[in-house]
């Protein structure tokens, strides 16, 4: 029996908004993946022992019943095959688990015997694992493309999965197909099939130009989304992934905005002419925390995220900066400076039992909750380092050395964390992740220079 998965992933973004003069074209995005159980042969235990990043991974190119041109390869889907198993090993490596073997480095197989492969000739190669996949071209112009992981010692099928897609939204398939592989071996949840957003920095660092960009977890399908007329800062993604709350500065006064990534329509929030920062979304997306300084005094405020009335959820005497809610919506982490120095506490999302759990000898700044729920990511801003704790202030351990890093952002399965990173000399800043071994660090590459990333949810 053949799996098949309905999907059309992509679509075309609505014309802009006259208003939003300074936004550029909007995003185009996945849509809905619609999964069709694929009947039998789907389980299956891993007969490897050891450490996940001593197995051996085979992925070679994804086969093709006819070689035809596609909108997404006019060399035809021969090539795209190739392409697509470039793409997943390229996840699977770079998270840090795992060392594949890539289709540049392996026979390509035959349509034939995707499902049904030839495990001596792997095995006798050093693979525990094997990848093969394939790429169709439909009539109605999109593509399928199906996914399989077999574990050579067994001799068996683990899962499979495929997906019919726009041929624009091929590497969404590849991607996917990573995240099937991921979690089947790994136990842990997927996040290949997401987006980032961040801010790109360009210009002298006593003028940037500060713009709002997009792009997929790799760095590709890059994005612009704001002209960089006026400043955007502190990017972050609403929970359902359609929308972007973010700081502008029009006309000089800062003012929230949410921006609707498949209409590109924007939303202004609040406004005022007083200092403000950090936006940040409740997991139900039915608030927005921000900061704002009134007369000298910082404290954080709640906003619904479809404008209204405010309301201060803190009111002591310093600077209350920031806010990330819990997975469960109860709690908020915060950082303040209440006690003398930079710190971070916790209160319950009413405001109500504000109370400090950083006491490890040195600052801590923009806290961040992890979607699991178990751990905080911070900047110790006494030596820009990014760094991670329990949520009562536990367990701390430092997993980067950079000269300036900050800013930390979790990725969906909470696994691996993405911060920026300044140069000593240039100033130059980049994206940058690491795991939280603290072991597997690495640049994100990017057109610009990039600060304020935000790791968005699971694509749809």
């Amino acid at each position: 029996m053949k799996y098949v998965i309905l999907a059309t992933l992509g679509f075309l973004a609505a014309p802009l908004a006259a208003q939003n003069q300074d936004l550029g074209q909007p995003v185009p995005e996945g849509g809905e993946v619609e999964t069709v159980d694929g009947g039998e042969g789907l389980t299956g235990s891993v007969s490897f022992e050891g450490n996940l990043d001593d197995l051996g991974i085979a992925i070679p190119g994804f086969a093709t019943d006819a070689d035809v041109p596609t909108p997404a390869n006019s060399s035809g889907t021969a090539a795209l095959g190739k392409e697509l198993a470039r793409v997943i090993t390229a996840d699977l490596r770079n998270n840090g688990l795992f060392k594949p073997t890539g289709p540049d480095a392996l026979p390509q197989p035959r349509f034939a015997e995707i499902t049904a492969p030839n495990y001596p000739t792997w095995s006798n190669r050093g693979a525990e694992m094997l990848v093969h996949g394939y790429v169709r071209a439909r009539s109605d112009d999109k593509l399928t493309v199906g996914c399989y992981l077999y574990d050579m010692a067994l001799e068996q099928q683990l899962v499979r999965e495929g997906w019919v897609v726009q041929p624009a939204d091929w590497r969404r398939a590849a991607h996917k197909c990573a995240d099937l592989i991921y979690s089947r071996l790994s136990g842990e949840s997927p996040f290949f099939d997401s987006r980032i957003a961040y801010i790109a920095e360009t210009g002298p660092k006593d003028n940037r130009t500060k713009r709002l960009a997009i792009m997929d977890s790799d760095g590709a399908n890059h994005r612009f989304i704001t002209t960089g007329r006026s400043t955007a800062l502190t990017p972050r993604y609403s929970p359902d992934y359609k929308k972007l709350s973010y700081l502008s500065y029009v006309d000089g006064n800062p003012r929230i905005y949410v921006y609707d990534i498949g209409t590109g329509r924007q939303t202004l929030v609040t406004q005022s002419t007083n200092p403000t920062f950090a936006p940040r979304w409740s997991p139900d997306g039915r608030w927005i925390l921000y900061s704002m300084a009134v007369n000298g005094n910082t404290d954080i405020y709640r906003v619904p995220s479809t404008g209204g009335e405010p309301r201060r959820l803190t009111d002591t005497p310093g600077i209350d900066i920031g806010g990330s809610y819990s997975p469960d919506g109860s709690r908020i982490v915060f950082e303040s400076d209440r006690s003398g120095s930079q710190q971070c506490y916790v209160m319950d999302a009413d405001g109500t039992n504000q109370r400090r759990i950083s006491f490890f000898g040195g600052r801590c700044a923009t806290p961040e909750w992890s979607p699991r729920g178990d751990q905080i990511a911070f900047t110790n801003a006494s030596t820009f380092n990014v760094s991670v704790m329990t949520p009562s202030g536990g367990s701390v351990r430092t997993l980067t050395r950079g000269w300036q890093d900050e800013a930390p952002t979790w990725a969906p399965n909470g696994r691996i964390i993405q911060f920026f990173r300044t140069e000593r000399n240039s100033g130059k800043t980049g994206l940058w992740q690491v795991d939280l071994t603290g072991e597997n660090e690495r640049r994100l590459a990017t057109p610009v220079d990039g600060s304020d990333p935000a790791w968005g949810p699971i694509l749809p």
